[in-house]
């Protein structure tokens, strides 16, 4: 996929995605997103460990749903979840 707003790749079922505004959302590097089957539980789980949310659950298209959070150390951890 090669938007103006992403570009993505795909090698075997690995997902690269480059979102060339990334900086404006406070990201300074990469981030790895985690499979999670319900994320919604999965970022609460997070929060309740002690995290901060860094980006509220948000639809990217066709149903697919992202969030993020920052651990203790301010490390980005993002979260995705497939329709």
């Amino acid at each position: 996929m090669d938007e103006a707003y992403y570009v993505g790749f795909r090698v075997g079922d690995q997902e690269i995605g480059l979102d060339p505004n990334g900086h404006n959302q406070g990201m300074t590097g990469p981030v790895g997103y985690f499979h999670v089957s319900d994320i919604k539980n999965s970022l609460q789980s997070l929060l309740d460990a002690g995290a901060q949310v860094h980006q509220e659950v948000k639809d990217v298209g066709g149903g697919k749903l992202i969030a993020s959070v920052k651990d203790a150390d301010s490390n980005i951890i993002g979260l995705i979840q497939l329709p």
